[in-house]
């Protein structure tokens, strides 16, 4: 079977909101307020707890290895408790996901955010049982880019690691599927979207009604 891959942050949801509403609950807790914003911190957001610590800590002058490994764990719990408050679904993704499942294709997600938490968000927002495979941070002992959560995914999904494309919105995302031998299609619609033409992927995605016509044009 063929395969259609998701990356979670940035590419079927824009999560950023929630994102930094849980640093800025740390960096209350440390005593230096809010220190991220949307919209100009919604990139950095979607790179991940560590990412948003390390961004804001520097902004206040601040930074510590040691506060961002400490707090860290304390950004998880914040986001678990208020997951689904801000996040929505991008416009057409889910209908984009139905077609490409009634076509026959297997559909999967391949995240970066610990496996728990993606799949407590996709329960949050009603999706879950649309997709056939979930694999996240921690699910292996790799992550992406390594090219093997990718492959994974592919297989829980029912389908050949070697035929399937990965749509994500990052430098990540372009690298994973390029250590695979795989497509992969960046969105342009995130808060990346205009760096995503420079990393020259198989295919570019403005909307996702787009999207089947364009997998079939990839993998067939």
């Amino acid at each position: 079977m063929r395969t259609v891959i998701f990356d979670l942050d940035g590419t079927l949801a824009d999560t950023s909101g929630d994102l930094l509403a849980a640093a800025n609950s740390c960096f209350r807790q440390m005593g230096l307020g809010d220190l991220l914003n949307r919209p100009e911190d919604a990139a950095i957001a979607l790179r991940g707890g560590r990412m948003m610590l390390s961004h804001g800590l520097k902004r206040a002058q601040h930074y510590d290895a040691a506060i961002v490994d400490e707090y860290y764990p304390v950004l998880l719990d914040a986001y678990r408790e208020a997951i689904a408050l801000h996040t929505v679904l991008y416009p057409g993704a889910m209908a984009a996901v139905e077609t490409l499942s009634n076509a026959g294709y297997g559909v999967g997600i391949c995240t970066n955010k610990p496996e728990s938490l993606a799949e407590l968000l996709l329960v949050k927002l009603g999706v879950r049982d649309a997709f056939a495979s979930l694999v996240g941070a921690d699910t292996l002992p790799v992550r992406k880019p390594d090219p093997e959560p990718l492959r994974e995914a592919a297989r829980r999904a029912g389908g050949d690691p070697a035929q399937t494309i990965l749509i994500g919105d990052s430098d990540t995302d372009r690298n994973t599927s390029a250590a695979a031998g795989v497509p992969s299609v960046l969105v342009t619609f995130g808060p990346s979207g205009a760096d995503m033409a420079a990393l020259k992927p198989e295919g570019l995605l403005h909307d996702f009604g787009d999207l089947p016509d364009l997998v079939a044009r990839l993998i067939g």
